[in-house]
């Protein structure tokens, strides 16, 4: 198997969601960069990424062979005999910085980050929270955990309402995005959150979670905040206004854009007082 089929399993378009909270956990610290982050950085990368997605190709080769979207930037369409291959890649890109975190890194941060890759593993294998309705939703809030682990790693504090805003954040992104998946998921037997809630149920929860999100990014920086709000009303509204998975299907590239677009609003105003504090 090619590097490069191995990077488009690896999905990345979508690297932004591991490598965008490490560096909000970076300038957090109020350093811009701090060689000790480097590793940490590579690994939320193809290592870490290929981990959650090839894992995931896996065991939902069921699903996504009902899936269209599969074989796109929505995510690989892998083959069976292509399984063991992936995870042989899995095993050989992250186990190195394995063995170097545990020599390196102090305990908490160690233990913060076997929580984040056991949470992404136990969405796809069993007890496989993806089929768990809310536990699916609630297992992606992990994405924030980088707001945690990295400064722990480099002997910081952790600013809170950051990570709990990125958490509800999370939460609802996953939940939002699974809104186009409902019908395959259903010939499967998978009751997503998405599916449990059906899909207005499903877009008062990304509605909340992107509130409370809204909130705490503004009691960090308002502008943040009111953006943000703004991008998930879009959102919210341009799948409420016909309510089928179809809609939200040809809406996905504006979800995949969520990130960019406030993600590096925010990052560019973080990064920039971090600068003007440290110049």
């Amino acid at each position: 198997m090619s590097l490069l089929r191995i990077c488009v399993i690896a999905r990345p378009i979508l690297w932004i969601n591991t490598v965008g909270p490490a560096w909000v956990g970076m300038w957090l610290t109020g350093d811009l960069f701090n060689w000790s982050f480097l590793p940490i950085l590579l690994w939320l990368t193809l290592p870490f990424n290929l981990l959650i997605y090839g894992v995931n190709d896996i065991s939902d080769q069921d699903t996504d062979a009902l899936n269209s979207r599969k074989g796109g930037y929505g995510g690989a369409l892998i083959k069976g005999s292509e399984a063991r291959k992936i995870l042989a890649w899995v095993i050989a890109l992250n186990f190195p910085f394995a063995i170097y975190f545990a020599i390196e890194l102090p305990a908490s941060a160690l233990v913060t980050m076997f929580m984040y890759m056991a949470i992404f593993l136990g969405y796809s294998l069993p007890p496989r929270f993806k089929a768990l309705p809310f536990f699916d939703s609630l297992s992606n809030s992990a994405y924030a955990l980088p707001v945690v682990f990295v400064p722990l790693a480099l002997a910081a504090p952790v600013v809170w309402p950051a990570f709990f805003g990125l958490m509800f954040w999370s939460m609802a992104k996953h939940t939002y995005d699974a809104i186009q998946d409902i019908d395959e998921d259903q010939a499967v037997g998978v009751t997503t959150t998405a599916v449990f809630l059906g899909i207005h149920g499903t877009l008062w929860w990304c509605g909340l979670f992107w509130l409370l999100s809204s909130l705490l990014f503004g009691l960090m920086y308002l502008p943040l905040g009111c953006l943000n709000f703004i991008y998930a009303a879009f959102l919210l509204r341009a799948v409420a206004h016909a309510g089928t998975a179809q809609v939200a299907r040809r809406v996905y590239a504006f979800s995949v854009a969520y990130p960019y677009v406030v993600g590096t609003f925010g990052g560019v105003v973080l990064a920039w007082s971090v600068f003007r504090s440290v110049a």
